[in-house]
């Protein structure tokens, strides 16, 4: 039976089976020190002979478990016998024995196959995978139900928003910008959805926040007053992502020396005619201000409805501004929401009566909805403002951009 990394120390004194790359390897006289990497660590292997296997070589082997203070986990591997599973074709174009990659993130995108492999790289994206699991049991906890909705779709979502524009067997189509309409339609049927997808964005900004394709964490929820219980799950939603890595990706977050963010009980918010904006969005500037002031966590409220998509409510009162929000973690934007509109009359009036291409979306608001609302969340900006990334590509697995469409 295969032993990992992180089960050895159970096994001192024991025989055991392992398998895994060949992460490094170095000669001290006649004995060499070998490094095993699998997907839970780091096992040092220590042989009285000679040992010619390159780096990331695949291997299974055979050891005496041996207690050792100065080796990885406090256990390392003695008299190892080796069988080779198969050999590198060519010299590994990275040195991933560093413990940080020196190439410059282009390189790094273009070897993105190897470069993933290296437990830094890889502990980013263990931290986004415990941040899903963490949403989704936030949500399921909520009582939400999961859905998958199409990624083809014959209409845009995001008034203004660019799409990329498809051959549907002859006829029009566009990859979805956000499950929006279908989640607002789900709404309909089990009162609390969510989804975890990618969205498309022929985005035309090439900026280290920015990209073509992203992994959005949605959620809708029916029988709300307002924007304010949106937010409400929203923030239940990110506690539960932070719960879900402090549960599940313990060892990433100490390798990468991250801390987690405190998720207080009630959120900060601020209304955007306070913030000192004199336009209809934020810009990055801004949010970067508005967290100085007021902290790692903050809710932007009432965006002016010149900026929001048709589908959102009008906040009472103030009709120029809306009830829709973002919220803004370590000074960027990573979550956009709001209340929606639920009466097909508003809906006909938003559209200025140019029903025909959302004749399916509307039929959900022609049949009686209840007021709704809900939020996107995008995964790969969390992950990047958890480890303090630059770019957003240093944590999105094989981005698209506007450069890039491989590997």
């Amino acid at each position: 039976m295969r032993v990992l990394s992180t089960e050895l120390g159970a096994h001192v004194g024991a025989r055991v089976t392992m398998a895994g790359w060949v992460h490094a390897k170095r000669e001290l006289g006649a004995v060499s020190f070998l490094v095993l990497r699998d997907r839970t660590g780091l096992t040092q292997i220590v042989s009285g002979e000679p040992v010619e296997l390159q780096p990331e070589t695949v291997v299974e082997l055979e050891g005496m478990v041996v207690a050792a203070a100065q080796a990885p986990g406090g256990v390392e591997l003695h008299d190892p016998s080796f069988r080779v599973l198969s050999e590198p074709a060519e010299p590994v174009p990275l040195e991933l024995r560093r413990p940080q990659l020196k190439e410059t993130l282009p390189t790094i995108l273009d070897l993105a196959p190897v470069a993933l492999r290296h437990p830094r790289e890889r502990a980013k994206f263990e931290l986004a995978a415990a941040s899903v699991g963490g949403f989704r049991e936030a949500l399921d906890r909520l009582g939400f139900t999961e859905i998958s909705t199409p990624k083809i779709v014959g209409s845009a979502t995001e008034s203004g928003a660019n799409v990329f524009r498809l051959d549907y067997f002859g006829r029009p189509a566009f990859l979805a910008q956000s499950p929006q309409f279908y989640k607002q339609v789900m709404v309909g049927v089990f009162e609390r959805v969510y989804e975890v997808g990618p969205v498309f964005r022929a985005e035309p900004h090439d900026t280290g926040r920015h990209l073509a394709e992203y992994t959005s964490l949605d959620a809708e929820l029916g029988f709300i007053t307002d924007h304010f219980e949106v937010m409400a799950v929203v923030r239940e939603a990110v506690s539960g992502m932070v719960d879900g890595i402090r549960e599940h990706a313990l060892g990433a977050m100490k390798l990468l020396e991250i801390e987690l963010p405190q998720v207080p009980p009630d959120l900060p918010w601020l209304h955007f005619a306070d913030t000192g904006v004199n336009d209809v969005d934020l810009a990055p500037a801004d949010e970067s201000r508005l967290c100085r002031e007021h902290g790692e966590w903050l809710f932007v409220t009432g965006f002016p409805m010149a900026k929001r998509p048709f589908y959102t409510h009008p906040e009472p009162g103030r009709p120029e501004y809306s009830n829709s929000f973002d919220l803004l973690f370590r000074g960027m934007e990573i979550v956009t929401g709001g209340q929606r509109l639920h009466r097909y009359d508003d809906y006909v009036a938003a559209v200025d009566g140019n029903t025909a291409p959302y004749e399916s979306y509307l039929q959900a608001f022609r049949y009686g909805m209840p007021p709704h609302g809900g939020f996107a969340l995008g995964l790969e900006r969390w992950t990047a403002r958890l480890v303090g990334a630059r770019n957003v590509r240093e944590t999105t697995l094989f981005p698209r951009d506007l450069h890039r469409l491989a590997p």
